[in-house]
């Protein structure tokens, strides 16, 4: 039996987690039922999901981002049969580096669909929804620095 008030913000903390590990496989598998969505781009698929990441975010000798994903305020909308949900919640990346002092790098939000397969709560989607502030990302990503909605 699932617990939606907990299993939903467990499953946002673990792509957080995962994420900052550098562990971009395992993250990844987490969409193993759904999709990444970046705009109108839809990235389906782990060695697709694994790709992007790989192409965006830098990697340090640790393999880890240097980074902490903070996932907050997630507001859940349960379906009447308790088998879906959506999600909204909001992220803080913070960032250190040996040359970058610990520093929020940008804030957003995210638009998540779930759903329980297999008697576990899955990612359906994940929108990137936007960025809300953006600093210093240059320790960040490995493209330029995007304009407006993400």
């Amino acid at each position: 039996m699932t617990n939606a008030a907990i299993d939903i913000p467990n499953l946002l903390y673990t792509y957080a987690d995962l994420f900052d590990a550098g562990d971009f496989t395992r993250a990844a598998r987490l969409f193993d039922h759904g999709a990444l969505m970046a705009g109108d781009t839809e990235i389906r698929g782990e060695d697709a999901i694994v790709a992007m990441w790989n192409k965006t975010v830098h990697l340090y000798a640790d393999g880890t981002p240097r980074t902490r994903h903070l996932t907050t305020n997630p507001r859940i909308a349960l379906s009447d049969d308790g088998q879906t949900a959506q999600c909204w919640s909001q992220w803080t990346v913070v960032q250190a580096t040996d040359t970058l002092p610990l520093q929020i790098v940008a804030t957003g939000r995210y638009h998540d669909s779930l759903a329980i397969i297999d008697g576990a709560w899955r990612f359906l989607e994940r929108r990137y929804l936007q960025i809300d502030f953006m600093g210093d990302v240059s320790a960040h990503l490995q493209m330029p620095k995007p304009a407006g909605d993400v």
